[in-house]
């Protein structure tokens, strides 16, 4: 099959998608300890899995173990999610599965790290992932170092001790010719982890639309057609594209 690719032995061409109200039903399906809903939970937000090991694959770690953490990560969100607070479940569950997989990365350096610091930031961890399961979001820094009673400088001192480290010069990106290393895009303001979030959330809100709507969105905003011109391409007339283009743009505000 053209675009297969097998990790941990899954198809990853055949991975379901969930909708937004499939995942809320599921969710509360398995509070209340359904099993088969969980399982379904667990099949359908595979490739939000996927896309999270992305970003941590360049390091040289294997994509099966990425994965397979990944999904760890992935039962703790479901298992963890409130579904009384008015909070989408990727915007959940993307920090629990990253946080699962530094978890990894870090237990797994080389590096070695003081006792007090090590333990600091484990304090430090336990107390983001309680606060993400109350408030269903990530706290601040400021936040984590009053519930621990400790000062901001220790807390960002701790995480910063226990991060994987990256050379400067392991690749990030090659089309075949000049490869792109970490040292060329150090004051890269617009690859944060916010907008990498972003991405992710914009590509789930995405799937959400039918497939005209995402044709008519790619040659309006991706390639810059105009709205008579798109009609001509696809056979509708140019008040029919404006309303369809407007309705997907309004449906993928309300998703985010």
């Amino acid at each position: 099959m053209q675009g297969k690719v097998e990790i941990c032995g899954v198809n990853t061409a055949k991975l379901k998608v969930l909708k937004s109200d499939e995942t809320l039903a599921l969710l509360k399906r398995a509070k209340q300890g359904d099993k088969q809903a969980r399982e379904e939970l667990i099949a359908g937000n595979l490739r939000l899995v996927l896309s999270v090991i992305q970003k941590f694959v360049n390091r040289g770690e294997n994509a099966d173990d990425l994965f397979q953490v990944g999904c760890i990560g992935l039962i703790k969100a479901i298992d963890n999610f409130n579904t009384d607070l008015d909070v989408r479940f990727s915007t959940y569950g993307v920090p629990m599965i990253v946080g699962e997989i530094r978890r990894y990365l870090r237990d797994n350096s080389s590096m070695r790290v003081s006792r007090s610091m090590r333990d600091t930031a484990y304090r430090v961890l336990q107390a983001k992932e309680k606060y993400m399961s109350e408030h269903q979001k990530e706290p601040t820094v400021e936040e984590i170092a009053k519930l621990l009673d400790v000062k901001r400088e220790d807390v960002v001192f701790a995480l910063d001790a226990i991060m994987d480290p990256v050379s400067l010069y392991e690749p990030v990106y090659s089309d075949g010719g000049d490869t792109i290393c970490v040292m060329d895009q150090v004051k890269d303001s617009k690859n944060t982890d916010e907008s990498w979030l972003e991405q992710i959330a914009l590509k789930e809100a995405m799937s959400q639309l039918s497939d005209r709507e995402r044709h008519i969105l790619n040659l309006r905003f991706f390639e810059g057609k105009t709205q008579m011109e798109v009609s001509a391409e696809i056979g509708i007339s140019q008040a029919q594209v404006s309303r369809l283009e407007k309705n997907a743009i309004n449906q993928i505000k309300k998703n985010l």
